[in-house]
């Protein structure tokens, strides 16, 4: 029989220190532990070996519930106020400082309004470390931050048009440069090349923090930005938690963007996250676009921030169609006479070919045996379920039995084929979905787009025409009115100054006049107007609860508890619970803004106390972009 080797615990296979650090031996981080309601901080033990590298903002190695977890350093502190026995550290990650003190005051206050775990920020707000990188900088020059002058500037300012908003945008870079570094927040990958091109056209020297390149190249940009003087720094909305020591000016690009909203729990936006670290840092921000968002608008509406816009006369003409026609009679010469010009672009709001078929004679809905909607996915084709993509080639109607269809929500194929009928001899050029034009030649064409995919033309358009106008302002979310401004507004600017903007909409629609003055404020008076008697955002504060629709009627119930109980300030209204999907179901809260931290804090000790319990996790989205 063997003889069993010494016993050895399991404090001893760890590797130890025997002596702490001199100077302030213990240390205060957040823990990636994974879970829900371990989002404290916790005190670590700083051993000799280690203390000069254990600094604020670097990732370390801590022992956590029988495993090693990383961690980022909060502080240094002389001692713990935890009783008892006190983990060591047991390694430096990196020994690259990746968050300042204020950066990490911002991720912290981030991660209580939006009520989640600090982590869930940090990983979004720090890019992952790449080894190759951290040996390349292990010389890195560390710059001293220095004292920031701000000049209170917090301003929204209106694109103008004819001009491109990129080239508008670095006007704004130029001035804030003098005083320091400037970051830029932009939506998508599209709107950052163009920045970056017009960046090199000014000699700009700039760093990019985007998915677009590769992990390794944006981590090393990470670590330039943090130590560059004056320097322009462009990045999606993940770079608003860039720790810049340099930082002078943030803008945010085109700020009613939805791309501005994060996507992955907990949603957090950048114009909040931006008025958090306005509260931290002492720094100058710019909003910028073509027409602010609601939010933004309400500030400006209360004095609280400065419109900055330019006036104009647009030469904008209407039209109407009575017989449900693509395009209006009266419209043909208009676009004729611009094609002669140059190119002529056309946005329609659909992708695809027939989006809504129709029975030609009793106008009822094609719909499936399934009980969904058929459409028509190119020309020729059969109609087809969008649900179970059944197909029917001897489609009839089920309520006439008539067999001739109607497509009544005409894609941009569809449209194309139309368009190209009735002007003939001009190149047809299509920009959607996955087939997206940059930029296009300054020649007779037609281009058809959908929202967002527009080409560029240096020069601008002859004409933009908008098919079908009042279809974007007839979506069902809350945004559909601002979106709609928004589109109409940055469309109709792409136009040079000889154009012309044609919207096929009734000439009495408040777009009409807002656009011919250059000036969307009456429109977005009376929205707010609206909305403020009603009690909707953004005079209240919104929270969506999702999640497994099992247990969300005792959910409401609890909530209502809550009110009833006073634990929850009566003014909350609680609607719902709603079912979204088969086995999902939400909750919405509106909540006056004086209420709103009181009732984060309720549903983040919810969500904590439901993680303890191992009961299933709630999703909670705190001023979500839609609801």
């Amino acid at each position: 029989m063997a003889i069993p080797g010494r016993l050895r615990l399991r404090s001893q296979i760890i590797p130890g220190f025997e002596k702490s650090a001199t100077h302030k031996p213990f240390v205060r981080v957040w823990v990636d532990t994974g879970v829900f309601h371990l989002d404290k901080s916790y005190d670590y033990r700083v051993p000799e070996v280690l203390s000069d590298g254990v600094q604020i903002g670097v990732r370390v190695q801590v022992p956590f519930n029988s495993r090693e977890v990383e961690a980022i350093v909060l502080e240094r502190i002389d001692r713990s106020e935890i009783t008892g026995a006190i983990a060591w550290v047991s390694k430096i990650i990196s020994p690259h400082p990746v968050a300042t003190k204020q950066s990490l005051q911002l991720i912290d206050q981030v991660a209580k309004s939006w009520a989640t775990h600090p982590f869930d920020i940090v990983r979004s707000a720090i890019p992952p470390r790449i080894a190759s990188v951290d040996k390349k900088f292990s010389d890195i020059e560390k710059t001293s931050s220095v004292e920031k002058k701000s000049k209170g500037i917090y301003s929204f300012v209106a694109f103008e048009p004819y001009i491109s908003p990129s080239a508008q945008l670095i006007s704004l870079v130029q001035h804030g440069l003098k005083d320091g570094c400037v970051l830029v927040i932009a939506p998508n990958e599209r709107d950052i090349d163009a920045i970056v091109e017009t960046a090199k056209l000014h000699n700009l020297a700039y760093i990019r923090l985007d998915s677009s390149i590769t992990r390794a190249q944006r981590y090393e940009n990470f670590l330039l930005a943090m130590n560059t003087k004056r320097i322009l720094i462009i990045g999606a909305r993940s770079a608003i938690f860039a720790p810049i020591k340099h930082l002078s000016t943030v803008i945010v690009y085109k700020e009613s963007s939805h791309e501005h909203y994060e996507i992955r729990n907990p949603a957090w936006n950048v114009r909040d996250v931006l008025n958090l670290r306005r509260g931290i840092e002492n720094l100058d921000v710019v909003f910028s676009g073509y027409v602010p968002s609601l939010e933004i608008s309400a500030l400006i509406d209360s004095k609280r921030m400065t419109y900055l816009t330019h006036s104009h006369m647009m030469p904008v003409k209407s039209f109407s169609s009575d017989d449900g026609a693509l395009l209006p009679g009266r419209i043909f010469s208009h676009i004729r006479a611009a094609l002669a010009q140059g190119p002529v672009l056309f946005l329609i709001a659909r992708k695809g070919y027939g989006n809504a078929l129709l029975c030609a004679h009793c106008r009822n809905i094609a719909l499936c045996n399934c009980g969904a909607r058929l459409v028509v996915g190119s020309k020729g084709a059969a109609p087809s379920c969008t649900l179970c993509q059944r197909q029917y080639p001897q489609w009839s109607c089920q309520w006439c039995a008539g067999t001739k269809q109607y497509l009544a929500g005409r894609g941009i194929e569809r449209a194309a084929q139309e368009i190209s009928r009735a002007f003939t001899g001009y190149p047809i050029i299509l920009s959607f979905g996955d087939v997206i034009k940059s930029q296009i030649e300054n020649r007779p064409a037609i281009v058809l787009a959908t929202p967002g995919s527009a080409p560029s033309v240096i020069g601008g358009y002859s004409a933009v025409v908008i098919l079908d106008g009042l279809r974007f302002f007839s979506h069902a979310d809350q945004r559909a009115q601002e979106r709609a401004r928004e589109l109409f507004f940055e469309s109709a600017s792409m136009i040079n100054s000889k154009g012309v903007a044609l919207i096929c909409i009734e000439q009495s629609h408040p777009v009409v006049a807002a656009l011919t003055k250059w000036s969307p404020g009456v429109m977005i008076r009376r929205e707010l107007a609206e909305r403020l008697e009603i009690g909707l955002p953004p005079f209240v504060r919104s929270f969506v609860i999702t999640g497994s629709s099992t247990d969300f009627t005792s959910i409401a119930a609890g909530l209502r508890k809550a009110v009833a109980d006073r634990r929850i300030a009566a003014s909350v209204k609680i609607l719902g619970p709603s079912q979204t999907d088969k086995n999902q179901a939400k909750i919405v809260l509106y909540c006056p803004r004086q209420e709103a931290t009181a009732l984060t804090n309720f549903l983040h000790e919810l969500s904590r106390r439901r993680s303890i319990a191992k009961k299933e996790y709630l999703t909670i989205r705190i001023d979500p972009y839609s609801l």
